[in-house]
């Protein structure tokens, strides 16, 4: 109990120092996320569901599949701090073998949320991802990595909304 008390605060203070523009915000302002968001991708078709926020967190599920053969598959949540959301994540292989160990999954404070937008960045500084709403059936998931070399790669993923 002590430790999970102790990540806790830790968590909270590298997300209250990583994200100086963003002193206070709710998981419920995130709501423009929700809905079952497909795309046809050069990895594969991807698939990204975004439950409604509740209470203090949302839920989602990915899987990207290749000619009838699963890729990868993400389990993430947004669970609220105490002033800002923060994207948990973990990505599986074939047969549910998770990429991360049990008790550290990728940790992306958000840094910035506007209308229909926000970004997360991760603790060492070498990822964004942002979502953004650009219509009633688009939005943009923007994945910013960057490289050994110091230079910033990005990946656009252009999700459709799907009934």
């Amino acid at each position: 109990m002590k430790k999970a008390y102790l990540l806790i605060l830790f968590i909270a203070a590298i997300a209250h120092s990583s994200s100086a523009q963003l002193k206070k915000a709710d998981v419920k302002e995130l709501a423009f996320m929700a809905g079952n968001w497909t795309l046809k991708h050069e990895w594969g078709d991807m698939q990204e569901f975004w439950g409604e926020p509740m209470g203090d967190n949302m839920v989602s599920t990915f899987r990207c599949v290749k000619d009838g053969k699963v890729v990868f598959y993400e389990f993430m949540t947004i669970e609220q701090s105490d002033s800002i959301p923060i994207l948990k994540l973990r990505h599986f292989s074939k047969g549910s073998i998770g990429w991360e160990d049990k008790d550290k999954p990728y940790l992306m404070p958000a840094t910035k949320i506007d209308t229909n937008e926000v970004v997360f960045e991760s603790l060492d500084k070498k990822v964004l991802i942002t979502y953004k709403r650009i219509g009633p059936l688009k939005m943009d998931c923007i994945l910013d990595e960057k490289g050994k070399d110091g230079k910033w790669k990005r990946d656009v993923f252009a999700y459709t909304l799907s009934k």
